[in-house]
C-alpha cells in the first residue's frame, strides 16, 4: 500500500467520511418521514447502482414556492471506484457528462480512480485538501466535527462553488460525489435545494435519505448521518458569514446570475 509520508489533518478528517457498509445489501432500515414537497419515493429515487451506494436523483422536490426541482439533471452518490460496467452504462444512459470528485487525494489514492460514462468530464474538487495538520483537527473521531469545515476549511468554498456553478451552466447530467455519498455529498446537496428553494424539513429529509440508502441505523455516524451533523454545518455558515444567504456570495462567491442561471436550468 503506498502511504502519504505525512499525515495530516485533511488525512485525518477523511478517515471519519470514508467508510461505511458494502453496497448491494438490503435495507432494513427504515426511509426518513417525507414532506409534502417530496415528490419520489426512496424507490424511485434511486438510480439502483450494483456497485456504488447512495446512488441517486437529486431533483424530486416541490419548492417552497410551488415549482418543482428538476429530475434527470444532477445526480449523487458514494465513490465511483467500484462502479460495475452496468452502472457506468446506467450513468451513460442518464447523460451524466460531468463528475465532480469531492475526496482528497489521499482519499483517491487508497481507494483508487472513478469509473465514470466514457467522454464524460473530471473534476476533482477536494474540500478538505487545504487543511494543515495544525487546524486543531487532528483528534477528530467523527464526521460531526468535518462539518463545520466545509465552511471555513481552506479550499472548501472554492469546491463546493464548483459543484454549483457547473450544474447552473452544464447543458448535460451533473453527478457529484464523495467516498460515502454523505457528508461532503450531503452539504453539497444541502447547499443546492436551499439555493432552489426547497423548504428545510424537506432539505432534511433529502439528506437523512444517506442512512437509508446506507441501512444505517439512528445515530450511526460511521455508515449514515445525523440532523445534529447538518445542524453544525447550517451554523457554521451563519457564524462565518452572518447568514446562508452571505456564505452563498461571500463564501461561495456566487452572483445573482449564478443563483438565476442554477433555477432556470433546475426549476420547472
Amino acid at each position: 500500500m503506498i502511504r502519504p509520508r505525512t499525515i495530516g489533518a485533511s488525512v485525518i478528517l477523511a478517515a471519519a467520511l470514508t467508510f461505511g457498509v458494502s453496497p448491494g445489501l438490503a435495507l432494513a432500515v427504515d426511509p426518513p418521514v417525507a414532506t409534502g414537497n417530496v415528490l419520489l419515493d426512496p424507490a424511485a429515487r434511486s438510480l439502483n447502482l450494483s456497485g456504488v451506494q447512495n446512488a441517486r436523483d437529486a431533483g424530486g422536490y416541490r419548492t417552497a414556492d410551488g415549482h418543482v426541482v428538476r429530475t434527470g439533471l444532477v445526480f449523487r452518490t458514494a465513490a465511483l471506484g467500484s462502479a460495475t460496467t452496468a452502472d457506468i452504462a446506467s450513468l451513460a444512459a442518464h447523460n451524466v457528462v460531468s463528475v465532480h470528485d469531492l475526496r482528497t487525494g489521499y482519499e483517491q489514492l487508497l481507494a483508487g480512480a472513478d469509473k465514470i460514462p466514457a467522454g464524460a468530464t473530471e473534476h476533482h474538487d477536494d474540500v478538505l485538501g487545504g487543511l494543515s495538520p495544525l487546524s486543531g483537527l487532528s483528534t477528530a473521531s467523527s464526521a460531526a466535527n468535518a462539518y463545520p469545515q466545509f465552511i471555513t476549511a481552506p479550499g472548501a468554498n472554492a469546491g463546493f462553488a464548483d459543484v454549483i456553478r457547473d450544474i447552473a451552466y452544464n447543458n448535460g447530467g451533473v453527478l457529484f460525489h464523495c467516498t460515502a455519498g454523505k457528508d461532503r455529498t450531503g452539504w453539497a446537496g444541502a447547499v443546492l435545494l436551499t439555493l432552489l428553494g426547497v423548504d428545510k424539513d424537506t432539505v432534511y429529509y433529502d439528506f437523512m435519505l444517506s442512512s437509508y440508502y446506507r441501512n444505517a441505523a439512528a445515530g450511526d455516524v460511521n455508515n449514515g448521518v445525523t440532523t445534529a451533523e447538518l445542524d453544525s454545518a447550517f451554523a457554521q455558515a451563519n457564524t462565518t458569514y452572518g447568514s446562508f444567504a452571505n456564505y452563498v456570495s461571500n463564501g461561495l462567491g456566487l452572483t445573482a446570475a449564478d443563483i438565476a442561471a442554477l433555477k432556470a436550468k433546475m426549476l420547472a
